[in-house]
């Protein structure tokens, strides 16, 4: 069975793995367009706040069945072939990948709506949790638990 989504932890997935199995599927002949979304460890918070690194954790039983729900779900919209999301979960640095979602499709009309799409339920959906180690003014680390709702 091809697994479309979940949570993985740091260094057991790779992004070619996720272009590997899309390019090697049966329905590779429908696709005329793959997009993705990488989602990268940001070094500073949208208060200007310097990120030293990243810890993600999330309850993994209900967060593969949310994301598995999320691309099983998408993957029904018109010329959409594949939708993957794949979440990591660990340590973290400045840069790092956190999570790759792909959507591949007839034309890139209909994967770039879809792959907006995924990324936004994923964050609000998806039980993941992330712990940021920020530096302050004074050299001083901080950490705290931090929610998307957070940033919008």
């Amino acid at each position: 069975m091809t697994i479309h989504a979940g949570v993985h932890e740091k260094g057991s997935f790779s992004l070619q793995d996720m272009i590997c199995k899309v390019k090697s599927g049966q329905e590779l002949r429908k696709v005329g367009a793959i997009a993705l979304f990488i989602g990268v460890v940001r070094g500073e918070t949208l208060e200007g706040r310097k990120v030293k690194s990243l810890t993600l954790e999330a309850y993994e039983e209900k967060a593969n069945e949310v994301l598995q729900n999320i691309c099983s779900d998408l993957r029904k919209r018109r010329g959409i072939v594949n939708v993957q999301i794949h979440h990591m979960l660990g340590e973290f640095d400045v840069g790092e990948d956190i999570v790759y979602v792909l959507v591949a499709g007839n034309h890139r009309k209909n994967v770039f709506p879809v792959l907006e799409e995924a990324v936004e339920r994923y964050k609000k959906e998806a039980p993941i949790f992330k712990k940021e180690y920020v530096t302050d003014g004074k050299g001083k680390t901080r950490t705290y638990w931090i929610t998307e709702r957070h940033y919008m």
